[in-house]
C-alpha cells in the first residue's frame, strides 16, 4: 500500500513538473510574440514616419506656380509665333521673286518671233510683208498678255472721261457734245483684272 502511494505521488510529481515547464514555455512563446508584435508596429511606426505627408502650398505659393507655367506656355507660344513669321515671310519673297516665270515663259516665244523677223527683215525688200510679221507678232503678244489677265483701257473718242482711271495731259475746245469727253488717246491705259496697272494719258475735249 505504501509502494502504491509512493508511486502515486511520484507521478502526480512529475505530471506538475511537466505542467509547470508546459506553462513555462507557453509564457516564453507568449513573451516572444509580444516582442516580435512589438517590433513590427516599431518598424510600421518607422516606415510610416519615413513617408512624408504632402506638403499644403499657400496661396501665394500656388500663384508663383501658376505664373511660371502661363510664362513658359507664353514663351513657347511667342517661339513658334516667330517661327511661323519668318517661314511666311521667306514664303513671301520668295513668291515674289518666281511670281513672273509663268508670264517670262509665255513671253519667249515672241521674243524667238521678234528675232526671226529682224534676221527675215534683213533681206526683205517688201515692205509690205515686213509690216505684216510685225502685226502678226504684235497680235500675238497680245493674245498672251490677255490671257494673264491684262486688259486695255477703252478711250476710244467720246468716252466719258474718268479720273480714277484716265489721266488728262491737256484740252482743247470742242463743240458741245464731246465737252468732258476724251477726244485724243497719247498713250493707252491697262488693266491686270480689275487693277489698274497704267493710267490712260488722255485729250479731253473744253
Amino acid at each position: 500500500m505504501r509502494k502504491m502511494f509512493s508511486a502515486f505521488l511520484k507521478t502526480d510529481k512529475e505530471s506538475m513538473k511537466k505542467k509547470n515547464e508546459a506553462q513555462e514555455n507557453e509564457e516564453v512563446v507568449k513573451e516572444n510574440l509580444t516582442t516580435d508584435e512589438a517590433e513590427a508596429n516599431e518598424a510600421a511606426e518607422a516606415q510610416n514616419e519615413e513617408i512624408e505627408e504632402p506638403v499644403e502650398l499657400t496661396a501665394e505659393e500656388k500663384l508663383t506656380i501658376e505664373v511660371a507655367e502661363a510664362k513658359d506656355k507664353y514663351l513657347r507660344l511667342y517661339s513658334e509665333f516667330e517661327n511661323f513669321r519668318r517661314r511666311n515671310a521667306k514664303e513671301k519673297i520668295e513668291l515674289i521673286k518666281t511670281a513672273s516665270q509663268d508670264l517670262m515663259a509665255d513671253l519667249i516665244p515672241t521674243i524667238d518671233d521678234f528675232e526671226r523677223a529682224q534676221q527675215a527683215n534683213q533681206k526683205q525688200d517688201d515692205i509690205e510683208a515686213v509690216k505684216e510679221g510685225f502685226e502678226l507678232i504684235h497680235k500675238k503678244l497680245l493674245k498672251t498678255l490677255e490671257a494673264k489677265g491684262l486688259k486695255l483701257m477703252n478711250t476710244e473718242k467720246g468716252t466719258a472721261f474718268d479720273a480714277d482711271v484716265h489721266e488728262a495731259v491737256t484740252q482743247f475746245p470742242v463743240e458741245e457734245e464731246l465737252k468732258g469727253k476724251i477726244i485724243d488717246t497719247v498713250e493707252k491705259g491697262y488693266f491686270l483684272g480689275e487693277k489698274v496697272v497704267r493710267f490712260a494719258k488722255v485729250v479731253i475735249g473744253a
